[in-house]
This record gives structure tokens, sequence and C-alpha cells, in this order.
């Protein structure tokens, strides 16, 4: 039973690993019209969210936006560092190899992705954003690690007192 358990976590590891990849990539396609339209949704989003709290805040949407699509950058290969991770982790790889090849992995993919960039009408690679993707997956390795430990003491301070 326990195997089986096992199993199915590997495979939705895997599963939503490779749906973050499609992803990533999917919206790296966009032409910078449509991705562009995307940011600015999320922006208004943001800055109506914002202005409830604060009423009398002046944005520049543009600047707002280019934050926006920026922070995604992050926060996409945040989460991709810690797919990354747990997926290496989980076929049994030692910490400081997996942390290696999860680096590894998520900087390949960021330049990849922003090659592939290069064919989209109106997008172009940055350098920049390899970088911010770079730093997103290290952000993302950390906090895998970081809750990983804490899950691992709990259970050591579990079994101590059972």
């Amino acid at each position: 039973m326990l195997k089986n358990k096992g199993q199915i976590i590997n495979v939705i590891s895997w599963t939503a690993l490779i749906f973050w990849l499609v992803l990533i990539f999917y919206l790296s396609a966009q032409p910078v019209h449509q991705s562009n339209g995307l940011s600015k949704k999320v922006t208004e989003v943001i800055i109506e969210k914002v202005e409830i709290i604060a009423p009398y805040s002046n944005f520049n949407i543009s600047r707002m936006n280019h934050l926006v699509r920026k922070n995604a950058h992050f926060f996409a290969y945040l989460i991709l560092g810690i797919l990354v991770m747990n997926v290496l982790r989980r076929s049994g790889m030692k910490i400081n190899k997996g942390v290696i090849l999860s680096l590894s992995f998520c900087i390949l993919y960021a330049m990849s992705d922003e090659f592939h960039q290069l064919f989209v009408p109106g997008r172009g690679a940055q350098v920049k954003d390899v970088l911010l993707d770079s730093a997103g997956a290290v952000v993302g390795i950390g906090i895998y690690l970081v809750v990983k430990f804490i899950v691992n003491k709990a259970q050591i301070r579990n079994k101590s007192h059972a």
C-alpha cells in the first residue's frame, strides 16, 4: 500500500513539473500584444485591490505593468525550482546533487525560454530575464529545503514522543 501511495505521489510530482514547464513555454510563445494584454489585466486587478486599501495612491500603469511582468518571471521560476527539487528528491537524489541539478536545469530552461522568444513576434531574449528566472529558482529551491527541514524535524519530534 505505501509503495502504491509513493508511486501516486511521484506521478503527481512529475505531472505538476511537466504542466509547469508547458505553461512557461505556452506563456513565452504568446506574441507581445497578447502577453502584454494578459499582464495588463493582472496589473489592473492589482491596482484595483491596492486602491481599496490606499484609495489616494497614484499608480503609473505602465511602470506597474513592467513590475508585474518581471515578477512573473521570478515567481514562475520560484515554482519551477520547487517542483524540480521535489521530483529529484523523490527519486532519491541526495540534497547537494539535487540542488546543483535543480538549479542547472532551471537556468538552462530559462536560457532556452529566452532563445525560444527570439522566434515569437515582438518578443526577444534578455539576459536580465534569465537572471530573474535564476534568482527565482534559487529562492524556490531554498524554500523547498527550508520546508523539508521543518517537516523532517517535526516528524523526528513526533516519532520521539510516540
